[in-house]
């Protein structure tokens, strides 16, 4: 996307709210009865869920910043605005999608 300043801060603002993108995994953890009931009674009461609370206490736990992570992943949010060596983003992905809808084609 090519363009000025201020759209790139206006795109920039929407997907800090909108665009987050995040890579995860699926684990399964097995509880005793007394920590399921605890986590249960507190994900209820917080609005929350006991996936959430888990996430949580992980990455206290164990140290992961997901600010860290957030700001990380923003900061590649018009990463190549400004650029004027790789032409028009625009053309860029209309001509990746002619050249892949004449293969469909051909088969």
């Amino acid at each position: 996307m090519k363009g000025s300043t201020a759209a790139g801060a206006h795109f920039s603002g929407i997907c800090a709210r909108r665009c987050i993108i995040y890579i995860v995994r699926r684990t399964q953890l097995y509880l005793d009865d007394d920590l399921w009931e605890n986590l249960h009674k507190r994900a209820k009461s917080s609005g929350s869920t006991i996936s959430e609370l888990a996430r949580v206490a992980l990455r206290e736990k164990y140290g992961i910043d997901i600010e860290r992570r957030k700001k990380a992943f923003e900061g590649i949010i018009g990463l190549w605005a400004n650029r004027t060596d790789i032409g028009d983003t625009d053309e860029y992905v209309r001509k990746l999608r002619r050249d892949r809808r004449s293969e469909k084609i051909t088969r």
